[in-house]
């Protein structure tokens, strides 16, 4: 291990990189709002698949190259591709032989638990979820612990228990252990002042009632992205999702939900990432984001519910259950699904694909005043019927 860091830092060391542009090893950081990994170079309507969003100024260690994406050596076993748009080229430098943690501090405020931890440089890292118990596992790459104590607060209110282990000689593993079945968000970051790698874990709401959530509602599309057409009729799924959404928030309303955020109210052009932008700033409790699918065949129909995360799946998996009762064909629930709005960790997030606007059948209901509404009203209910799971 300590051979092949030594070896890169030679390369670094040895050679003017920006007076040669051929040279294979490079570095540079993220730019730009949401920079992300990619497994690999595959790419479909949705993208790559996505391996996790990343902060800005991180950086990243170039070994080759395919159109318009960088491959980034993580560490020694690790890769991963990112958009050249989203990174700048950095000056040559040495590059360190390792990078060591060190202390922990885990704490909370009077909205979240925090995991923040000492590392000498901004290294990548991902995360997944974890449920039977809840956790949080983050992959620092790069990084090799040096980490000997760590102090825990008892203001932590939703963090149970937190620990790390070296899963390989540079890939350091934090685990954060949840008091509660369901995932309400994380967010990471690198904290500024401090230079730590912070988690910032959200709680449950004390009383899991309705009322006292903020709910946040995409209506698809809008603008010059007009989304699919009706087989029949030719109307635009940008019109039907923001109908849609309109019904869901005055049902949310009527329901005495005061707290209700729209990306958008009119028909307007949002590019994903200010929707994500956007999001980000309102902070909600949770996400629904309404569509209506299309296929080249007229015999596929159904409604359908997509999650990316596995603790964001029993919110997907309950407002699915309430669709059906519309007198819907199952389409299913999908998850790992690489929609954008799907990505954040940072809140539960649903997409509802309401109906077909390929099929003549889903076509007509979804024209239908009367089953806009009642597509409202499953959503909440299924909203509802969430809660009333939780733990």
């Amino acid at each position: 291990m300590k051979n092949f860091l030594l070896f890169i830092a030679f390369v670094f060391t040895t050679t003017n990189l920006m007076a040669q542009p051929n040279q294979k090893f490079f570095l540079v950081k993220t730019t730009g709002d949401f920079p992300f990994l990619e497994y690999g170079i595959g790419d479909d309507r949705l993208g790559g698949a996505k391996m996790t969003y990343l902060d800005t100024a991180i950086t990243l260690m170039v070994v080759d190259s395919f159109k318009n994406d960088y491959k980034v050596q993580l560490s020694r076993n690790h890769s991963a591709w990112i958009d050249k748009n989203s990174t700048a080229r950095l000056p040559a430098r040495t590059v360190a032989p390792f990078h060591l943690t060190g202390s922990w501090k885990v704490w909370g405020d009077s909205t979240a638990d925090y995991v923040a931890i000492s590392i000498d440089d901004r290294l990548p890292y991902r995360s997944h979820q974890q449920l039977s118990p809840s956790k949080i596992v983050v992959d620092i790459f790069g990084a090799t612990s040096n980490t000997n104590w760590i102090t825990q607060l008892r203001t932590v209110k939703e963090i149970k228990n937190v620990y790390y282990e070296q899963t390989e000689d540079d890939v350091m593993r934090a685990t954060i252990e949840l008091r509660h079945t369901q995932h309400w968000g994380h967010t990471i970051y690198y904290d500024s002042a401090t230079r730590r790698l912070t988690i910032k874990v959200k709680r449950q709401p004390l009383i899991a009632d309705i009322k006292k959530l903020r709910i946040a509602i995409d209506a698809g599309h809008g603008g010059t992205n007009s989304g699919a057409s009706g087989v029949a009729t030719k109307i635009l799924e940008k019109d039907y999702t923001l109908r849609m959404a309109k019904e869901l928030q005055t049902v949310l309303k009527t329901a005495g939900i005061k707290n209700v955020y729209m990306t958008r109210s009119i028909d307007t052009t949002l590019e994903m990432v200010e929707r994500l932008k956007m999001l980000k700033s309102a902070n909600p409790d949770l996400l629904i984001s309404i569509h209506l699918n299309s296929a080249g065949v007229d015999s596929v129909k159904g409604t359908s519910t997509y999650y990316r995360y596995i603790g964001y799946r029993t919110l997907s998996t309950i407002i699915l259950n309430q669709m059906l009762k519309l007198g819907l064909k199952e389409y299913g629930n999908i998850g790992n699904f690489n929609f954008s709005l799907n990505g954040p960790t940072d809140y539960p997030n649903c997409l509802v694909e309401v109906a077909f606007l390929s099929n003549k059948d889903d076509e007509k209901k979804i024209r239908d005043p009367k089953f806009q509404k009642a597509v409202a009203q499953k959503i909440y209910l299924g909203i509802s019927d969430w809660l009333k799971s939780l733990k």
